[in-house]
């Protein structure tokens, strides 16, 4: 008879599904609590997926460039410089030598505050408001007469031509590092903003050509200035909070992967600032995805302080690893500055060979003890979401700290929440004991062992059966085929 506290049948994928029909009786049985968690669970699906879709489509179309009119009506940057600029009278009071725009501000588009001009040898400053229409490769003035001013940068001001143009830019919607080949201006509303980035060869090639190509904008090729976060650390003097805000509301959409391509891909100073940018655990969850030869450039390239911090920040596993790719002297900078107690941890972990499963193994574990509810062990597990994907079974140990079952979540998950652990662990032994190797035991055996249990990680347990880690199998996968590499989709794609 099934054990009521598992209304659904054993963990094992396979052998699982045949004992759940044996013990569910004939084929076509109803199984009223299982249908309708599943109807539930199929339903939400289908509901977030729809509301994802809706909302991305929503924003694809309050972009700025998606609109027919902006297109008509983009001015290149790149054959706005050396342009003229004429008061209403048609005079030419001067040419323009930049445009400044207020990059790292509230706006979704930046707003131009002014023109840097040339007039004979002197450069002065023209603000917005003087401005009357910008067209391409000219700027025509509201008045005959203008304020010309020295230009004093202000918080959040860039110049477009000489901080932005041919600098690197992240296109968050492509996720990839590109250069910016010219930029494109548009009259939004009562104010010219910056609209637009286009990225192409071609482009590049007409800059280089007559000036009447220069002006002529390329609006198949434009991409959406809310899906680039730029990089300019020395264009402005404004706070960083500024800069901060503008660049996170676009890198927050990327998955850890795709970070860690764009960190690869950056140049030394964009890719510190990057980091600078990224909440502790986002960063260390992007460098956990790196190459190890890149995550080893980036650790020499940060100051310690920085470096401890995002070593500190990464699952025990992945720190040890790129800790060992270090020479002994910046390992041991690195672990100074450190958290007493993490580095000891480290310092545990680094002192198992290379190879084996103690080397390998991350020490973060969940373990419950028998006299344990289900709902009890589950509330513990709903404190630790940021782990999510480095816990995928609980350690239920005895008085002593000694291993007497390996519960997986899915049996967790769908046992009634009164049921104890005891019952679970009585239910489990029936299946055999829980797949164990000794911090010593080389990986190739450990994976062994994984594979012939089916399960999707081994413990590891001390000389008294006590637990001291865990090796999951995509960590086996990384260590014994080491030249593969992350398997990025989008690099496989390239």
């Amino acid at each position: 008879m099934r054990h009521p506290a598992l209304p659904r049948g054993p963990r094992d994928a396979l052998s699982g599904v045949r004992e759940a029909e044996r013990r569910r009786g004939p084929p076509g049985a109803p199984s009223p609590r299982g249908k309708g968690v599943f109807t539930v669970a199929a339903h939400t699906l289908l509901m977030s997926t729809t509301a994802r879709l809706r909302d991305r489509r929503v924003h694809l179309e309050r972009r700025a460039t998606a609109s027919r009119a902006v297109r008509a009506s983009l001015v290149s940057l790149a054959g706005l410089v050396g342009g003229p600029v004429t008061n209403q009278a048609g005079e030419e009071v001067g040419r323009v030598a930049d445009v400044v725009a207020r990059l790292y501000g509230q706006d979704p588009y930046p707003p131009v505050t002014g023109l840097i001009l040339r007039i004979g040898r002197r450069r002065t400053f023209l603000a917005a408001d003087a401005i009357g229409k910008v067209r391409a490769g000219h700027v025509r003035l509201r008045t005959a007469r203008v304020d010309l001013r020295d230009f004093a940068r202000r918080p959040g001001e860039v110049l477009l031509a000489k901080d932005v143009l041919d600098h690197q830019l992240v296109d968050v919607d492509g996720v990839q590092v590109t250069r910016a080949a010219d930029l494109y201006l548009a009259p939004l509303v009562d104010r010219v903003v910056l609209v637009g980035v286009d990225v192409s060869l071609p482009t590049l090639l007409r800059r280089l050509g007559p000036r009447r190509w220069q002006a002529r904008p390329t609006p198949e090729r434009v991409l959406d200035w809310q899906a680039i976060a730029p990089f300019a650390e020395q264009a402005t003097e404004g706070p960083p909070e500024v800069r901060l805000r503008a660049s996170r509301a676009a890198l927050h959409r990327l998955r850890p992967a795709d970070l860690a391509d764009i960190l690869e891909d950056l140049g030394r100073a964009e890719r510190q600032q990057l980091l600078g940018w990224l909440e502790p655990e986002q960063a260390a969850d992007a460098l956990e995805e790196m190459e190890p030869a890149e995550l080893e450039n980036l650790l020499r390239e940060a100051q310690p302080e920085h470096a401890a911090r995002l070593v500190d920040a990464m699952e025990p596993d992945e720190a040890t690893d790129a800790l060992r790719d270090l020479t002994a002297e910046e390992r041991e900078a690195l672990l100074t500055r450190m958290p007493a107690g993490e580095a000891a941890e480290l310092r545990r972990l680094l002192a198992h060979p290379e190879g084996t499963a103690g080397g390998a193994m991350t020490t973060l574990l969940v373990t419950a003890r028998q006299d344990e509810t289900v709902a009890e062990v589950r509330g513990r597990l709903a404190e630790q979401p940021g782990h999510r994907t480095e816990i995928d079974a609980v350690a239920v140990v005895d008085e002593d700290g000694r291993l007497l079952c390996d519960m997986a979540l899915f049996d967790l998950a769908v046992a009634e929440d009164s049921s104890t652990v005891a019952d679970l662990v009585g239910w489990l032994a029936q299946f055999g004991p829980p797949v164990t190797v000794h911090a010593g035991t080389a990986l190739a055996e450990a994976a062994d062992r994984l594979v012939a249990a089916r399960a999707s990680s081994v413990l590891v347990v001390d000389d008294s059966d006590r637990p001291i880690g865990r090796i999951l199998a995509d960590d086996l996968l990384d260590a014994l085929l080491p030249e593969r590499g992350r398997l990025h989709f989008r690099r496989f794609l390239q």
